[in-house]
């Protein structure tokens, strides 16, 4: 392996672990460098489950030591959120990524609306909400999210976040720290499944995931400390970029292929 490939893996891996942590929709990052890399699809897939760990094992510890972190409300939406990552995982071994990148492009720029259009109802929590008990609806949503992060990840915490703030009713600070933590309960059991269908590479993988640790402890540190208007703006940046890459405005495939010619 070239120093330029180990450069491009832990600068990658930096840059993801930040937006991963303080927004969401970095893994297409990690996913267009290691298709470039030539890695199948359903492997690129599965190597970044080693990144997505390690990252918000970080960022979970960060988070709670910042005593932002509702720990108890955080394992009892990570049961339905497991088990639907496992059987998302199971029919990602077989994935058709580029319908899936539209439908996720389309989604996020709705979402995106929603954030420009009320945005006091991202940046202020609901007490009433967050001292309610789980819902039947609740834990209904929180399968499907998983279902999808243990399909693709790509854009997961978009949905978590959703999540937590209109229907649970925590800012987006908190919620961020809760998303994390919930990735962080179903990413383990979605990499098992990845290594028993042979679906990593380990070595892209652990390199990749040295950028991220460092990535999501330095934006779980800002998430804390610059305010759920500064996340709720970054949010809406990274909406757009990633949208604009699903969509085939912009190729971060060839980015990378062009950075590692030169």
């Amino acid at each position: 392996m070239s120093w330029l490939i180990v450069a491009a893996l832990i600068t990658s891996g930096l840059l993801v672990g930040f937006i991963n942590t303080l927004a969401g929709g970095g893994t297409i990052i990690s996913i267009s460098l290691f298709l470039f890399l030539g890695l199948p699809a359903s492997v690129a897939n599965g190597t970044n489950r080693i990144a997505v760990f390690f990252q918000t094992l970080v960022s979970t510890a960060s988070f709670k030591k910042q005593k932002v972190l509702d720990t108890r409300k955080g394992l009892l939406l990570g049961i339905p959120t497991v088990i639907g990552s496992v059987i998302g995982a199971e029919i990602a071994i077989d994935i058709n990524e580029k319908l899936f990148e539209q439908a996720i492009g389309v989604i996020m720029l709705i979402m995106m609306v929603f954030i420009i259009y009320k945005p006091q109802t991202w940046l202020k929590g609901k007490t009433d909400l967050i001292s309610r008990k789980i819902s039947v609806f609740q834990i209904f949503i929180f399968f499907l999210i998983g279902l999808y992060g243990g399909f693709i990840h790509v854009g997961v915490g978009y949905f978590i976040l959703a999540g937590l703030v209109l229907n649970a009713g925590y800012d987006l600070v908190k919620a961020n720290a809760l998303k994390v933590f919930l990735v962080l309960l179903y990413a383990p059991f979605t990499l098992i499944v990845f290594i028993y269908n042979k679906q990593i590479n380990y070595e892209y993988g652990l390199i990749h995931a040295i950028g991220n640790i460092a990535g999501a402890f330095i934006a779980s540190r800002f998430a804390v400390s610059w305010g759920a208007n500064f996340v709720r703006w970054v949010i809406i940046i990274i909406i757009l970029i990633t949208s604009a890459q699903m969509f085939g405005i912009i190729n971060f495939k060839g980015a990378f292929e062009n950075i590692l010619r030169k």
